[in-house]
């Protein structure tokens, strides 16, 4: 029986992997085990192993930051944010790609990809002010509406990358079998653009689902509280609970790593291809 000779380059990269998993893993399981201790076992030794599992934390994680409902908030946030981002920058993105004699297409394009450098903190006031005089704080669909323009310009940058990429023969072939702009987009474009989809949709998710500086800004019922912005609730005037605030750490970031474990497949392939210079 033969046996495989390990090369030293792929030894190497083993161990580069298998570091990259402790650097990327162990983060997950101090908060986890952090989320079961006192503030004084935090205090003394913030690497050991808690004396007595406080499963308590997690009571007392959804009675100071409402955990699930804060939850439940940022899903619903995230969820349209999502949605909404994906159809619009890929309407967008498909009449700049295939809509390229039209003269405006190649001017849009440049704009939103200037877009990507707007500081956000520049947009704060005007955006606060804009709330507050169409009366829109504590308003989730004016939030969304934020969330949405600030990730359209990476959107309809990796939209009109992957578009760009696709040989035009496919349209013609749609065309041809009397397909419009609507039928060409949603049956046959839109397929064939899963992966960035995918890749997109995720990157949209993650930002409106852990978004502080606008929630903080234009939430201020506790009741509409986010994810982040219900993270506050756990400092208080002379103490901070440390515990359940890992909890709730622990409770938030169940639903991101199960969106991304469904759709992480296709991240690599649609990040590649969404960056194809067209």
């Amino acid at each position: 029986m033969k046996v495989k000779k390990v090369s030293r380059k792929n030894v190497i990269l083993y161990c580069i992997a298998v570091l990259w998993l402790l650097v990327t893993f162990m983060p997950m399981l101090y908060a986890l085990i952090s989320s079961f201790k006192t503030n004084e076992e935090m205090y003394q030794s913030a690497l050991q192993l808690p004396g007595q599992w406080r499963f308590e934390n997690y009571a007392v994680a959804d009675e100071l930051g409402h955990s699930l409902r804060s939850i439940g908030n940022s899903l619903f946030v995230a969820s349209a944010t999502t949605v909404l981002e994906v159809i619009v920058a890929m309407m967008a993105s498909y009449a700049i790609s295939r809509k390229r004699h039209i003269f405006y297409a190649r001017h849009a394009y440049m704009l939103f990809v200037i877009g990507v450098m707007v500081p956000i903190h520049s947009t704060l006031i005007p955006i606060s002010s804009m709330a507050a005089n169409w009366g829109m704080k504590n308003n989730f669909f004016y939030l969304i509406m934020v969330y949405t323009c600030f990730n359209l310009a990476q959107g309809i940058f990796l939209f009109t990358g992957y578009l760009n990429s696709v040989d035009r023969e496919v349209d013609e072939a749609a065309i041809i079998d009397g397909c419009g702009d609507v039928k060409l987009l949603s049956r046959v474009l839109l397929p064939i653009c899963k992966p960035i989809i995918a890749t997109e949709a995720i990157f949209s998710f993650i930002y409106a689902y852990g978004e502080l500086v606008f929630s903080l800004t234009l939430i201020s019922d506790p009741a509409k509280y986010t994810v982040p912005r219900a993270l506050l609730s756990f400092w208080g005037e002379f103490e901070a609970q440390i515990g359940p605030q890992y909890a709730f750490i622990v409770l938030s970031s169940i639903p991101t790593i199960l969106i991304y474990i469904l759709f992480h497949n296709q991240v690599q392939s649609g990040v590649m291809s969404g960056a194809v210079k067209g």
